[in-house]
């Protein structure tokens, strides 16, 4: 018995077995969601395996160091290379095995990865020696390591777990859309978990220019938040490199898919990689907003699609936008790259910034759609919320082109014969309307605009205006003289007020009927007595990017005004006008100069018009039960004037759909309506939402979803 017992202690150690115990792992580590066949993991937290050898493990004999690999060639010094030694108790906050506890020939170890571990695909192996001349390697498998928000040690920590669930765990939302008016909530599939994503994501990383010119420095960069953002921001659109998708802000979309046709991330992703790499064409702001929402995500950084409203585009960072009109009341165009977006979709990341001085942490702005170079790539960001609301334009990454974003003033110009005539008005609150994002667990709309700046007017802004002034202009700015005499609607000091109306809800396919309201108020130069108008209007569509094509309609009125007069001028832009010569967003601005005769100044009076599409009506009968069908009917009645021809409907949803399901619904005739029934089979439990595109000839985007919660499969 006893030479029985000492002969097995000198058997040598074999590993029979391993078990990286994937879907009790995963579970704890928050990326189930991504599937249980492969181990998951995120850094700064214990994960357990478990190895089956020849014979019991003995501590005291038997020697177990571990190596975990990443990169194209691991290396210690760069951190892509890991070498721990088993041990009973974790020491320090580095890579460790500890904790580990014998069961017959079973070993069961705790694995744990620092909170500056590389993020990445990794490879585990483990060498096992009885005596220093003498060991054997063996691999272990594969794992993944993304970053840890529940982790107080991790720079992308978020305290608060419900936070967590709608900023990391949530894979569906809503991106804002249209005007500061007329904000339109577009349900968005992210998808960050569906079973191939997380691959895609870090092909993306594989296919940076950082990469290509050296591999080893990039990987070694990627256990830094803020290194992985500006990488992703330059790689989710294609200007440099072989990133995600193509941008395309002209009209011709024949050669891919329309931005206005994608409902979400997963389609964009797929398609990019099973091309190689190939760009996806086309995305707008919105898209490439939501797709590195998604990846990031996946990753496991807090991250959020923000929409900012009227947002200029400030290239020469003198904070001031130019519009121009003619004495027609036409908006010219301008060969500046300066323009006022109708709305502009950028990214919130959550993190620690080590870089910048204390104060600076929580979300940052990073925006991937291609609008200027940093440090040489089409990207932007991170640059500090809170850095923005205070001005400390100095601070990296790009916080004076983030900060013209929501801040720039805008000067409206009229123009004769080329040359600048007089100042319309100076608007100081006109630029970053209606900053949106989607609200913590829930389908309605936050405005966060007060994260950006302190309240329009308010001492606070117009203190932090001048100081990001100075630094980005070298000089002291102060308010223009014509903002006292202007106002921001260039009504105060002229002799009149204008404004105008819509006098019904304008439908697509029907005249637009408007109302000019006119009032002689007091002014200095003719304090009392009547006045002359000569009021030139014109309509124009109104363009994504701010700019606008050639008119559409005018008109031209005489009013005479007496003091304390209001006048009440009916307008009408009748449909035959506007048919076919609008773009995708259908968004019409109507602008109006009025001449004072008796003065020879001149005054702007402005109405945006966004007509709305008909609406889509979805409903579920059932309780939803994964593998169960889930029959879902939807209905869409036309009520335009005018057929809508070539309809097709696109149903979207990760959790209840693999992919896509398409249908061909031929011509919607006005006021028909038509249903389909689809018969869905939940593939995962919890809150889904169905997300439904329905886009024809005339109208590209009718948009509607569904929000769904999935109980698991009831046991059999």
């Amino acid at each position: 018995m006893f030479k029985s017992s000492y002969d097995q202690r000198l058997v040598a150690l074999e590993l029979r077995s391993v078990d990286l115990q994937s879907a009790k792992n995963n579970q704890e580590h928050h990326t189930q969601e991504m599937g249980l066949q492969r181990l998951i993991v995120r850094r700064s937290q214990s994960f357990s395996i478990q190895l089956h050898f020849n014979r019991p493990f003995h501590s005291k004999k038997d020697s177990i160091t571990f190596v975990a690999e990443t990169g194209p060639a691991p290396k210690e010094l760069l951190g892509t290379r890991a070498t721990f030694l088993l041990t009973q108790a974790r020491q320090g906050n580095g890579w460790s095995a500890s904790d580990f506890t014998v069961q017959a020939n079973s070993l069961f170890v705790s694995l744990f990865t620092p909170p500056s571990a590389v993020i990445g695909p990794y490879s585990l192996k483990m060498e096992i020696s009885q005596d220093p001349s003498h060991s054997t390697t063996h691999p272990l498998g594969n794992f993944i390591l993304l970053f840890n928000p529940w982790s107080a040690e991790d720079d992308v920590y978020l305290p608060s777990e419900t936070l967590l669930q709608e900023y990391i765990m949530m894979d569906y939302g809503f991106v804002y859309k249209g005007h500061e008016r007329f904000i339109t909530p577009w349900p968005w599939n992210y998808g960050q978990f569906e079973e191939d994503i997380i691959d895609i994501c870090f092909e993306i990383l594989n296919k940076s220019l950082y990469f290509l010119k050296n591999p080893s420095k990039d990987y070694s960069q990627r256990n830094d938040v803020v290194y992985i953002c500006r990488v992703v921001s330059a790689m989710i659109n294609s200007n440099d490199d072989s990133g995600v998708l193509q941008g395309n802000w002209g009209e011709d979309y024949s050669r891919g898919v329309s931005p206005l046709e994608w409902t979400g991330s997963v389609a964009i992703l797929r398609q990019w990689a099973a091309r190689g790499g190939q760009p996806v064409k086309y995305g707008q702001c919105w898209v490439f907003a939501a797709v590195m929402c998604t990846v990031m995500r996946c990753l496991g950084v807090p991250t959020r699609v923000v929409s900012n409203f009227r947002s200029a585009h400030n290239s020469d960072a003198n904070l001031t936008i130019d519009t121009y009109y003619d004495q027609h009341a036409e908006m010219l165009p301008t060969q500046k790259r300066d323009k006022i977006w109708n709305f502009h979709v950028w990214n919130e990341c959550w993190m620690i910034r080590k870089d910048l001085p204390p104060g600076y942490n929580g979300w940052q702005v990073l925006d991937p759609t291609p609008q200027q170079t940093s440090s040489g790539l089409f990207r932007c960001g991170p640059a500090s919320v809170k850095a923005i609301r205070e001005g400390e334009v100095h601070l990296p990454y790009d916080t004076p082109f983030v900060y013209a974003e929501v801040n720039a003033d805008e000067v409206v110009w009229l123009l004769k014969d080329g040359q600048a005539q007089e100042i319309l008005a100076h608007n100081t609150s006109s630029i970053g309307k209606e900053i949106s994002t989607k609200m913590v667990g829930s389908d309605q709309r936050q405005n966060i605009t007060s994260s950006y700046k302190y309240p329009e007017g308010s001492p606070e802004e117009r203190s932090v205006f001048m100081k990001a002034s100075q630094k980005m202009l070298g000089v002291r700015r102060t308010s223009s003289p014509f903002l006292d005499l202007l106002g921001s609607g260039g009504a105060v000091g002229h002799p009149a007020q204008l404004h105008l109306h819509l006098t019904r809800k304008p439908e697509w396919g029907q005249d637009l009927l408007l109302k000019l309201h006119a009032r002689r108020v007091a002014d200095r130069a003719h304090p009392r007595g009547p006045i002359h108008l000569v009021v030139g209007f014109c309509a124009q569509t109104l363009l994504h990017n701010g700019g606008t094509r050639e008119p559409l309609w005018r008109q031209k009125v005489h009013l005479t005004l007496d003091f304390g007069e209001d006048i009440q001028w009916p307008l009408s832009l009748p449909y035959n006008n506007y048919r076919n010569r609008l773009t995708d967003e259908k968004l019409i601005r109507v602008s109006g100069i009025a001449k004072v005769e008796e003065t020879g100044k001149s005054m702007l009076v402005l109405k945006d018009i966004s007509l709305e599409p008909p609406h889509i009506s979805i409903e579920v009968s059932e309780r939803a039960e994964v593998g169960k069908a889930l029959r879902v009917r939807v209905s869409l009645t036309n009520t335009l004037s005018v057929a809508l021809s070539h309809c097709t409907m696109v149903l979207e949803g990760s959790g209840l759909i693999n992919g896509q399901i398409s249908n061909d619904l031929g011509t919607l005739v006005a006021g028909h309506t038509i249903e389909i029934q689809v018969d869905l089979y939940p593939i995962k439990a919890g809150p889904r939402q169905l997300q439904v595109l329905v886009s024809s000839n005339e109208i590209k985007e009718i948009k509607g979803y569904k929000d769904i919660f999935v109980a698991a499969a009831r046991a059999p």
